[in-house]
């Protein structure tokens, strides 16, 4: 019987002296609890994704430093864990993503991964060299497929690559499969990743062990779900989504299988309940791992910002959140209302500063400027960037962090301010469409009203005129979210979107407005990402580019 101990540990990216402390934790810990096998995730060393730290020699010396040291604490245990490591070859990059074996206070085997992901948020190739040889590992006798994240991920029946790793390990009969992975979030990637490991473990009648990353790193949010699966396809145990988390299971080599006797399995979240956990979990992590404390947001009465705040303040505390109301001649009282009753619930603190002098101010000094103009977007950009300015100077002041409060459906179509409403250090719903902003704050009033119901139920406005709502510039919600998911998320040109939703007019001047406003999105916050297709490192389009 070999024990085996998965390690769902959250990294930071390199901060390699902090996660060499949690990696030697659990080492300690399972050498206590007679653990035979501790697996890690994939680069848990420095934390994914390291990006173009990977290009520094002493980084890559330091990760090779501190991979010493932990083997020297493997002498009563083995330990699978992810490192880069270098390729002896002159020939190709300098790099490998590995999994290494630790045994005897050494590395005893270094397994690379082969399938290097270059797609969507993935950039992999850019410094790994792809693995192109196989062998098992051994642990007590027990013969072991050790293979890296996307490596099982070619098992469908449009493959992205021209090789099939564990066609080639298979030939010498393990036992086991293992997987190291740091596969992030999206709100429909827990159900495709079960489904992918379910038709491994039919396709090679192995059972599997799986080691996912948990937290977040900027724009990345790991959810977890690490598991152990039996070759029927029975999840035996699974450890838990968007927290640490640490699990034994038994695997019986003589039968191919896990002990049953234990079994821990998740009941599956829905959509919403996963996407308010990957942002408050994205915006703790943004905080804790940058060494930051405080946020500031502003807030208007209108839904973004009091979901914003609301998360902020469950990721934060509301000690550590700031809302700062500033309404102008524009502003309605039940928009200054409902925002005062939002910080009232969530017990954040809070101050009013009107911008009405200020940007009476604007117009004194540009009369002579706009002589003989309209009231037009132009003197509404200046509200919002008054509004930006007053935000950036009080977070420089007070050291706080400005959490913007832009939707996707709104950076899509370029109805946001640059310098003003677009401010912000991180990005909180700019994932998030805004039918699935409000269905969030349905969510966060499951218990509870905390979101005012008038915030939700009122017709949104950015007030920066006289009775404005967003429909006198946009089409309704509903529709304009279910063009951008066509062409944003499934990539389908007008004329196959018109084919589904029919209003040929809208959809083509939606596909203009999203194409006109790349150069905005590429001066963006970071945004954290929750679907299969973010803004930012999930979409690279041509800023100076025509096509339509």
């Amino acid at each position: 019987m070999l024990r085996i101990a998965l390690a769902q540990s959250n990294y930071h990216v390199g901060n390699l002296d902090f996660n060499k402390k949690i990696i030697l934790d659990k080492i300690h810990q399972s050498i206590n609890q007679n653990i035979d096998l501790l697996v890690f995730s994939e680069l848990a060393i420095c934390g994914y994704p390291p990006l173009d730290l990977l290009n520094y020699h002493h980084f890559i010396e330091s990760c090779n430093q501190a991979l010493a040291v932990i083997a020297v604490e493997c002498k009563n245990i083995s330990v699978i864990i992810g490192a880069p490591t270098m390729n002896p070859d002159i020939n190709g990059k300098n790099l490998f993503n590995s999994a290494v074996l630790l045994q005897n206070g050494e590395i005893k085997a270094i397994r690379n991964k082969s399938l290097l992901p270059t797609y969507d948020i993935f950039d992999e190739y850019r410094w790994f060299e792809q693995n192109k040889s196989y062998q098992c590992v051994d642990v007590n006798g027990v013969k072991i497929a050790l293979t890296i994240c996307e490596d099982l991920w070619n098992i469908d029946a449009d493959p992205l690559y021209t090789n099939w790793p564990m066609n080639e390990l298979v030939k010498e009969s393990p036992a086991l499969m293992v997987n190291i992975a740091a596969s992030p979030f999206d709100f429909n990637h827990e159900d495709e990743r079960k489904n992918i490991l379910r038709k491994n473990v039919s396709n090679y009648h192995l059972p599997l062990v799986y080691v996912n990353q948990v937290g977040a790193n900027t724009d990345f949010v790991f959810d977890g779900g690490s598991l152990a699966m039996n070759a029927d396809g029975s999840i035996v145990k699974e450890l838990d989504y968007f927290k640490e988390d640490f699990l034994v299971v038994e695997f019986d080599e003589t039968k191919k299988e896990f002990n049953k006797l234990e079994t821990v399995v998740y009941p599956t979240p829905s959509k919403i309940s996963k996407i308010n956990n990957a942002l408050v979990l994205g915006i703790k992590d943004y905080f804790g791992k940058s060494g930051f404390q405080k946020a500031i947001v502003g807030l208007s009465g209108g839904i973004d910002s009091a979901v914003v705040l609301a998360l902020a303040a469950n990721a934060l505390g509301s000690e550590n959140v700031h809302a700062v109301l500033m309404p102008s001649e524009f502003s309605s009282q039940h928009s200054i209302d409902d925002a005062l009753s939002l910080v009232e619930k969530l017990k954040c603190t809070h101050e009013i500063i009107s911008i009405a002098d200020i940007f009476n101010r604007y117009e004194m000094a540009l009369h002579d400027s706009f002589k003989g103009t309209s009231f037009n977007v132009a003197e509404e950009n200046i509200q919002s960037r008054i509004r930006g300015n007053i935000l950036m100077a009080l977070s420089n002041k007070f050291g706080y962090i400005l959490l913007n409060t832009s939707n996707k459906s709104e950076l899509a179509v370029g109805y946001g301010t640059l310098y003003g409403d677009m401010c912000g250090g991180l990005s909180v719903i700019g994932d998030l469409y805004k039918t699935e902003v409000y269905q969030l704050a349905n969510y966060i009033n499951s218990n509870e009203e905390i979101i005012p119901f008038n915030t939700i139920q009122k017709a949104p406005s950015a007030e920066l005129r006289p009775n404005q709502k967003d429909s006198d510039s946009l089409p309704e919600y509903d529709l304009l979210d279910a063009i951008l998911f066509e062409y944003v998320e499934n990539a389908l040109g007008a004329n196959a979107i018109i084919d589904k939703l029919q209003n040929a007019e809208t959809v083509n001047r939606i596909i203009k407005m999203v194409n006109a406003n790349e150069w905005k999105r590429n001066q963006f916050a970071p945004i954290i990402r929750v679907s299969s297709k973010s803004f930012g490192r999930g979409r690279r389009i041509p800023i100076v580019a025509k096509y339509n």
